[in-house]
C-alpha cells in the first residue's frame, strides 16, 4: 500500500465510520473499484483508532463527567442515580454483546463475511431497517434518559454492525430509535458506546496482526489513522447538527443504491476480476 492508498482509505473510514453509511463496507468497495489489494480486516480496525480520538476529543467532558460518576457510584449507592453514572455502567454492559459474538464469529467476521454479497445484503437489510425505525421514531428521550436495560439492546443492536457493510452507527443509531431516543441523542450514544468496542478491536487486531502489519509498512497505516481521526471528527460534528432538523432518510437511499450497485457488480464478476488484478 502506497500513501496516496493510505490517505484514500483514511478519509473513506473516517468519514463513514459515524455516518451511518458503513466504513467496512466501503474501505472493502474502494479498494476493488481502484484495482488495489483489499486491505484487510486488521487493518481497518487500527485505524479505527484514529477515529475513536476523534470521539475522545469531541465528546471529552461528556466522558470524563461520566467517568467520574461511573467510578464515585462504584461505592456510593446514591451516586448511582447520576445519569452520568447511569450512562458509563451502559456503555460498559451495552459493550459486552458485541465482545462476545465478536470473539465466536472472528473467523467468519474476517472471511466469510468479506464477501460482497454479505456487504450488498447488509446495506440494503440495514436500510429497511433504519426506514422502519424512522417510521416508528416517536423522539421523546434524550441521552441522559438512557437506561441500563435500553444500553443492552442497543448493544445487541451493535452486534450487526460486525457484518461488513452493516455500519456500527447505522445500527446503533436504529436501535436507538426503536427505543424512542431522539436522533441526536441516538446518534451521541451511539457514539459513546463505540468508544470500548473499537478501542479494544484496534488494539486486539493490532496486536493479533502486527506482523502483518509491519510486513506491509507501518507509515501507510499511521497515515490513514491520522487521515481518519481529521475526517471522523468532522463526520461526527456534522452529523449531531445535521440529525437535530433532518431524518436519516437520505443515508436509507444510499445504502440501497449502494447495495444494489455492489450486488450488480458481484453478479458481474467484477470483485472476482478485481482480486486478481490485485494479486
Amino acid at each position: 500500500m502506497d500513501l496516496i492508498q493510505a490517505i484514500i482509505l483514511g478519509l473513506v473510514q473516517g468519514l463513514t465510520e459515524f455516518l451511518p453509511i458503513s466504513s467496512s463496507g466501503h474501505v472493502f468497495l474502494v479498494p476493488a473499484l481502484f484495482g488495489w489489494k483489499d486491505a484487510g480486516s486488521g487493518f481497518t480496525a487500527v485505524i479505527q483508532i484514529g477515529t475513536l480520538l476523534a470521539v475522545f476529543i469531541y465528546f471529552w467532558k461528556d466522558l470524563v463527567a461520566m467517568a467520574k460518576a461511573w467510578t464515585k457510584s462504584l461505592t456510593d449507592q446514591e451516586a448511582r442515580k447520576d445519569p452520568n453514572a447511569r450512562l458509563g455502567w451502559g456503555v460498559i454492559l451495552g459493550t459486552i454483546p458485541v465482545v462476545i459474538v465478536g470473539l465466536l464469529f472472528e473467523d467468519q467476521i474476517d472471511t466469510t463475511f468479506r464477501s460482497p454479497y454479505f456487504v450488498a445484503g447488509s446495506l440494503i437489510g440495514l436500510a429497511l431497517l433504519l426506514w422502519a425505525s424512522e417510521a416508528a421514531a416517536k423522539q421523546l428521550r434524550n441521552v441522559k434518559e438512557v437506561g441500563i436495560k435500553d444500553a443492552v439492546i442497543i448493544g445487541l443492536w451493535q452486534c450487526l454492525a460486525l457484518i461488513p457493510g452493516s455500519s456500527r452507527s447505522g445500527s446503533t443509531i436504529t436501535g436507538g430509535l426503536f427505543l424512542g431516543l431522539k436522533r441526536e441523542a441516538a446518534a451521541r450514544y451511539s457514539f459513546l458506546l463505540s468508544v470500548p468496542a473499537v478501542g479494544g478491536s484496534g488494539l486486539y487486531k493490532l496486536y493479533k496482526e502486527q506482523d502483518v502489519l509491519l510486513a506491509d509498512g507501518l507509515m501507510p497505516t499511521l497515515v490513514a489513522t491520522v487521515v481518519a481521526f481529521v475526517s471522523g471528527y468532522w463526520a461526527i460534528s456534522f452529523l449531531i447538527k445535521f440529525l437535530q432538523t433532518r431524518t436519516t432518510m437520505v443515508f436509507v437511499w444510499y445504502r440501497v443504491a449502494l447495495g444494489l450497485i455492489v450486488l450488480g457488480l458481484a453478479f458481474n464478476g467484477f470483485f472476482e476480476e478485481a482480486a486478481l488484478s490485485a494479486s
